[in-house]
């Protein structure tokens, strides 16, 4: 039983190694590689079979290289991954080239050789303005406040004329002064009364 098992996990493996070879040859024994460009800096292209133009469904072993137009920088070896954004023969890096022209090529070494290149121009990216900058505020109408308060002065009250009942008593008036004053004129009466008499009795006498 394990013997048979055995045999035909080996029979599998086989026919796998010989899959692969005729599916290759009904494609062709060469790759077609175009270098579509580049998008944020990411070099894109497209791989797909010489013969009949079909994408290439395997993996991809391919290798990309950057030479900057004055030839004194290089970048690389970068490899192919598959473009989730593109077409299904669509594949890109997962770096990224830095303003400025290149001169890009990808060589492919499998599923069969293929070779591309192009020259990029990967532009600078102004930074976006700032919006909604705000402008200087308004003065505010109204008074600051100070640390302290100035307190509010509070009237000073007139003082009212006193009435008839609670002015002072002016000197020489009163009880006192009015009982001497009366005295005074009873006596006055009293001499004069005499004085007559005295002179009625000279008169008769």
């Amino acid at each position: 039983m394990r013997t048979r098992i055995a045999f035909q996990a080996l029979l599998t493996a086989v026919g796998l190694i010989l899959l692969s070879p005729a599916v290759a040859h009904a494609h062709g024994d060469t790759v077609k590689v175009v270098v579509t460009g580049q998008r944020e800096g990411h070099v894109t292209a497209d791989v797909t079979w010489e013969n009949d133009g079909d994408a290439v469904e395997e993996a991809v072993a391919a290798t990309v290289n950057a030479v900057s137009a004055d030839g004194a920088r290089t970048l690389g070896p970068w490899r192919l991954v598959r473009d989730p954004a593109a077409t299904p023969a669509g594949w890109t890096t997962a770096e990224s080239l830095p303003p400025g022209a290149w001169k890009v090529s990808v060589d492919v070494g499998f599923p069969a050789l293929g070779h591309g290149e192009l020259e990029v121009g990967v532009p600078v990216v102004d930074p976006a303005p700032a919006t909604g900058t705000p402008g200087p505020r308004p003065a505010d109408p109204s008074p600051a406040p100070t640390g302290t308060q100035t307190p509010t002065p509070t009237p000073t009250p007139t003082p009212t004329p006193a009435t008839a009942s609670e002015a002072p008593a002016e000197p020489g008036t009163g009880p006192a002064v009015w009982w001497t004053t009366a005295g005074v004129a009873a006596t006055a009466l009293a001499g004069a009364a005499v004085g007559i008499l005295l002179r009625r009795r000279r008169s008769r006498g």
